[in-house]
């Protein structure tokens, strides 16, 4: 289906990571369990459950177009097969308020975090999992599609696969790359099938995947090596996107890979709060290889980001990543939007909240929202067109 909106520019959230009180999830209980390795659990969050009415029309007043915000598994189905009408139309309110706002809802059904009940039942690597997650996907877009402006199945995949079931860092905190093997093929069923389930509900709403993607670099002797690493973490997700309307490419850094595997940063670079590299023209990297791979759908950049308490620094990687998605489009690549991560300082999953790569700042005490001059920064870029 031809994407027939404007260039998307906006903002992005994940519900566990900015609603709080989400305490029939997967993720609750990974943050209170001593052995997870959690900084912190995320206890109240931003309060965007019930402030996402200031959040959205602060992020409107910017002049920004679209919100990217997910909708929470755990509220909607907190039992298995008990669909809730109320955490249902608290969504379709979300929705609703981006529309009277002048935002177009792009609205994600998984990131990251799951029903209590189904990590019980074998989580991901359940192969009902799939159809149970097209069930609540149904029950999504029969109440929010008329007002979505674009569906994202499932936020990267690639992570919860590998950081939950090989490194042992998300719920279930397995170090089993077989395990691995069987998630990866469990989340690639569902997303097709609720690709199908999106068209046959809604043909009219576009729908794709985002998937985490790294600027990947090799090192004399190390292109094999890089072959091998990429396959497994990002090739097998693209390929699964065959006939989507789009793919979202999440990309906030490049990875050096040696013969021996990953090499680090090199010496004396600029990092970011969270430890990798300063790289924001690695998007153009990760563009140009989703173009490549997926014989040229579109592509929208669905996150890109930086963890840091400079804002000027902040400001510096949005004009740099936004030059070099230019230059991209400028090469031919079809990109149709520009999603910044994150529109809020917000909890950032095993990191707790020190990592800041908000838009607007979020007092952990007050809750008081204060937009940084990086959100200024970004939506001047947007007012000047891509």
């Amino acid at each position: 289906m031809p994407l027939k909106l404007p260039f998307l520019w906006g903002a992005a959230t994940s519900a566990h990571q900015v609603e709080g009180g989400n305490t029939a999830s997967d993720w609750h209980d990974w943050e209170l369990d001593p052995g997870s390795g959690c900084a912190e659990p995320s206890g109240a969050a931003c309060e965007h459950l019930t402030r996402y009415p200031q959040d959205i029309a602060l992020l409107a007043q910017l002049g920004l177009n679209c919100y990217r915000f997910s909708v929470e598994w755990a509220r909607i189905e907190p039992r298995p097969g008990e669909l809730s009408t109320r955490w249902l139309e608290h969504y379709r309110s979300m929705a609703a308020c981006c529309r009277r706002h002048g935002l177009l809802p792009v609205v994600t059904l998984h990131h990251f975090t799951n029903p209590r009940w189904l990590a019980a039942d074998g989580g991901w690597e359940n192969p009902q999992t799939a159809a149970r997650f097209a069930r609540y996907c149904a029950a999504v877009i029969e109440t929010v599609g008329d007002l979505a402006a674009l569906v994202v199945t499932i936020n990267e995949p690639n992570m919860p696969a590998l950081l939950g079931y090989e490194d042992g860092v998300f719920p279930p905190g397995k170090r089993d790359r077989r395990a691995r093997l069987r998630v990866t093929e469990v989340f690639i069923d569902a997303h097709r099938r609720a690709v199908e389930v999106v068209r046959s509900l809604r043909p009219e709403l576009p729908v794709g995947l985002a998937l985490a993607m790294a600027d990947w670099q090799a090192l004399p002797g190390g292109e094999e090596r890089l072959a091998q690493t990429r396959r497994l973490r990002e090739d097998v997700f693209l390929q699964a996107t065959a006939g989507d309307d789009f793919v979202g490419v999440n990309t906030y850094t490049r990875h050096r890979i040696g013969p021996d595997g990953w090499v680090g940063n090199e010496p004396g670079v600029e990092l970011t709060a969270a430890g990798y590299e300063f790289w924001p023209q690695a998007i153009a990297g990760t563009l140009r290889r989703a173009w490549r791979l997926t014989g040229g759908t579109p592509l929208i950049v669905t996150e890109t980001g930086i963890a840091t308490d400079e804002d000027e620094r902040r400001a510096r990687f949005i004009e740099r990543a936004v030059e070099a998605m230019r230059d991209t489009i400028a090469a031919g690549v079809d990109v149709r939007g520009f999603i910044y991560w994150s529109a809020l300082d917000n909890f950032e999953w095993h990191h707790g909240y020190a990592q800041r790569f908000g838009l607007i700042a979020v007092d952990r005490a007050t809750q008081r929202r204060t937009i940084k001059p990086s959100a200024r920064r970004l939506a001047a870029l947007a007012r000047g067109g891509a």
